[in-house]
């Protein structure tokens, strides 16, 4: 008798163990976070690896919520998104900022020197247009057929276009909206036609490293000057997962590496390109990991 309730305890206390390991696995296993993007290359780079990083590194599935960049920030303000990795300040978003910035937690900035501005390509002669104040020249304006390529709408960009629209008095003047691609798209068939066109555009970008294209000067600063891109959460993350918090509060990556991985994907794929960028910095990555230098 005593052998046989002995052999029973210690079936149960297997079963017990087996059925703690389970479930502390599949609570390990459960843990998701859910972040905001929007598909401009820059963002698509820093929230992809970010993603990698999370998952391989913190053990933590990573949801990617693609949204207009005001629903994310109204999604971070009501706890219905965990994280968005794009916000530019000081000017950009300030509009979302003066709005919900009380009700979320900035990290601070991921990656600094980046800025918004209207370029063109470089054929265009800079002796007819070099600032946003020749975009008023009657023969300017006829060879831009009175358009402005923009992006998506609802955008920081849009929003610091129609204001450097108004503050230059170009009124005549459509400012035309479409996605980064739509852009993108607009600007090579004009270049393979050698035509005028001037797009909304910001750095860093891999366009710059692919194509011919200056800045348009802004003596107005309508546009705005240098900002950083900085990294906002829910209140209440840390609490949650101060593991993935801590990550992002250490993840600040030079701007030349961005431009680098953007480019790289430009070539293969923003997977392959997070992958080689990991590979190629092991002491970086492990820091944001680990806090450990």
């Amino acid at each position: 008798m005593l052998k046989t309730i002995t052999n029973t305890l210690a079936t149960l206390a297997t079963v017990a163990t087996l059925t703690l390991t389970a479930t502390g696995a599949l609570a390990a296993s459960d843990k998701k976070v859910n972040i905001g993007w929007t598909a401009w290359s820059d963002a698509e780079a820093v929230t992809k690896l970010a993603k990698k990083l999370i998952e391989e590194r913190l053990d933590t599935k990573v949801e990617l919520t693609m949204a207009d960049i005001g629903v994310q920030y109204q999604g971070l303000a009501a706890g219905k998104m965990d994280a968005m990795l794009m916000s530019w300040q000081p000017l950009t978003h300030k509009p979302y900022l003066d709005k919900v910035g009380k009700d979320i937690v900035d990290l601070g900035p991921l990656y600094t020197r980046a800025r918004l501005g209207w370029a063109v390509p470089d054929y265009i002669p800079a002796s007819e247009l070099s600032t946003l104040e020749d975009l008023k020249k009657p023969e300017v304006q006829k060879k831009l057929s009175d358009r402005i390529q923009g992006i998506d709408p609802g955008s920081g960009l849009m929003q610091a276009s129609e204001k450097a629209l108004k503050t230059y008095g170009l009124d005549k003047y459509q400012l035309v909206s479409a996605s980064d691609s739509g852009m993108l798209a607009a600007l090579d068939r004009a270049m393979k036609r050698n035509e005028w066109i001037v797009v909304t555009t910001w750095s860093p970008h891999w366009m710059f490293a692919s194509m011919k294209l200056r800045y348009l000067d802004d003596p107005k600063g309508a546009l705005g000057g240098l900002e950083s891109v900085n990294a906002l959460v829910r209140k209440g993350f840390y609490q949650d997962n101060p593991a993935v918090f801590e990550f992002l509060n250490r993840m600040v990556i030079p701007i030349g590496d961005l431009e680098a991985i953007m480019q790289d994907a430009k070539q293969t794929s923003y997977e392959q390109a997070v992958d080689n960028y990991i590979k190629a910095n092991k002491t970086r990555v492990d820091y944001w990991v680990t806090g450990k230098l």
